[in-house]
């Protein structure tokens, strides 16, 4: 894939259908691409700074450690040579740095259908779905708790849209489904109804080991061919403050064994579990996240991971989180600089606090997003969906969201910024001369279907054509897109023999019990 991002697509800003059909409706947005940015990142904080937080997060690992709710990563810290104080890891500044220098500076993973391969890295930028909210809310039938048919819409969304690179966790968290199994019949949704890269939550071996068989199988691969290249991923969580639990890391440590990639995301909220100043909380959140990246690059040097930020601030009235803030804004580019200072890909959300998709959910979830862009993200989690501080799923604001991600996309595209003797257009201005107008002459007719971006949402007409149109506000227009996406959607493309040896796989674990929920 070239680095403009032009690879298998047009370069242009007009709509096409899906390179893969997955509906009857179709909706005119732009094709599949895994966008590259090519602006240069914002950087608040100057060289000192990053060297500051740098030796602050390594005075944390060396001098108040880390600690470790998982016996088999005390025993490698051990055998690394850490001071190791019943769960409290304490490491140093050599130690950490080599095994940060073992990690690769950008992977693809590549699932099942290899025209979706995703690099991670560099330039690039990938979005991902909304992930693990436990409720569901649309116009209609407002919040409700998550089930497993929302969950399928959501699915059918993820594929649909071609600015949604990975299909994530998942979307809404179906509690009609016994947890033992949950992951089972949603893997397997996930499997059959995208054709997209593929989360495991690393929550217990029997999930993990689960998702990834099933994405082996589903694939058609070998254990030899999985384990060779990423063909899926897992994201990770420290227990902030200083933390880590043990089914994260002990799936993280499966994964990376296995040659699957593992973004290690600390969740700081500066005020509550992190420092309450924007600094003490990356500095916070950048220590605990290369503890855990140290930890699997011993145990599987060179395996694919990334950093995440989810630094943001609380409400101080009421302790609840706040996204899409300028300190969430400043604590994501400034986790940029220390990332590029690593060479390790970065992680951030497009997230919001707003309980309903309306102007304030739009504006935190434009800071948010655009703070990814600023500071060089290369994976942007809960990039459509997300409401309620995460708490919500809402098709509406997937829709209304996957608006934004084209904007994006469109922004990065290098045609707008060509100056090339067509871009410049000297003959158009000679045809129209002094007080013409451009829509008639050749240079226009030769570009007018592609000139610009064209909306999937937004209403551009003026307000007397809009209101005699019903005048149907923002949110409503989602919410019929959103309908005829699910209610026309056709499954992409699989092999019979795989899927049913995917379905037979699904029903041996199912008999066996799938995975423990009594501890």
């Amino acid at each position: 894939m070239a680095e403009d991002g032009s690879t298998r697509r047009k370069r242009h800003g007009g709509r096409t259908g899906n390179a893969r059909r997955t509906s009857s409706f179709q909706l005119d947005q732009m094709p599949w691409r895994v966008p590259f940015n090519p602006d240069p990142p914002v950087e608040p904080v100057d060289t000192e700074g990053v060297q500051a937080i740098h030796k602050g997060a390594m005075h944390i690992l060396s001098e108040i450690g880390i600690e470790f709710l998982n016996d088999e990563a005390l025993a490698l810290f051990r055998q690394a040579g850490c001071r190791v104080d019943g769960q409290s890891v304490r490491m140093d500044e050599d130690f950490v740095m080599e095994m940060v220098r073992r990690a690769p500076a950008s992977f693809t993973i590549t699932p099942r259908n290899p025209d979706r391969a995703v690099p991670i890295g560099g330039g690039y930028m990938a979005f991902v779905n909304v992930s693990s909210p436990p409720s569901s809310w649309d116009i209609h039938r407002g919040k409700r708790s998550g089930d497993f048919e929302t969950f399928r819409d959501f699915m059918k969304l993820t594929q649909f849209f071609n600015c949604i690179h990975i299909a994530g966790g998942y979307p809404v968290e179906p509690v009609d489904i016994h947890p033992s199994v949950r992951h089972l019949d949603c893997v397997y949704e996930k499997l059959t109804l995208t054709d997209k890269v593929c989360h495991a939550y690393s929550l217990g071996r029997e999930r993990v080991e689960d998702v990834m068989e099933m994405v082996r199988i589903a694939g058609g691969l070998t254990d030899a061919e999985f384990d060779a290249a990423p063909r899926m991923y897992t994201n990770i969580n420290s227990v902030s403050p200083l933390k880590h639990d043990f089914p994260m890391i002990d799936g993280a440590l499966r994964l990376a064994r296995r040659g699957q990639p593992v973004v290690v995301t600390p969740f700081t909220l500066a005020g509550a579990m992190a420092p309450v100043t924007m600094a003490g909380a990356v500095t916070l959140s950048i220590a605990e996240g290369l503890a855990a990246i140290a930890l699997l690059q011993y145990a599987a040097p060179g395996c694919p991971v990334a950093i995440g930020t989810f630094t943001s601030n609380v409400d101080m009235r009421s302790g609840a989180p706040a996204f899409g803030t300028p300190e969430y804004m400043r604590a994501t580019q400034i986790t940029g600089q220390l990332a590029r200072f690593y060479d390790i890909p970065l992680r951030s959300s497009g997230v919001c606090t707003a309980n309903v998709p309306d102007g304030q959910a739009v504006w935190e979830t434009s800071n948010s997003l655009w703070a990814a862009v600023q500071s060089g993200s290369n994976l942007v989690y809960h990039a459509a969906g997300w409401l309620e501080g995460g708490l919500i799923a809402s098709p509406e604001k997937f829709v209304m969201d996957c608006e934004v991600l084209q904007m994006i996309q469109r922004y990065f595209d290098p045609v707008i910024t060509a100056t090339t003797p067509e871009a410049i257009a000297l003959s158009a201005v000679a045809e129209v001369g002094a007080g013409g107008h451009y829509f008639g002459c050749q240079h226009t007719q030769d570009r007018y279907t592609t000139a610009f971006y064209n909306p999937i949402v937004s209403d551009w007409r003026n307000y007397e054509a809009w209101g005699a149109d019903g005048a149907v506000q923002t949110p409503e227009r989602a919410h019929k897109i959103y309908r005829a996406i699910v209610d026309n959607f056709e499954a992409p493309p699989m092999d019979e023999g795989l899927r049913e040896k995917l379905a037979d796989f699904v029903s041996r674990r199912k008999a066996e019990g799938g995975a423990p929920t009594d501890f």
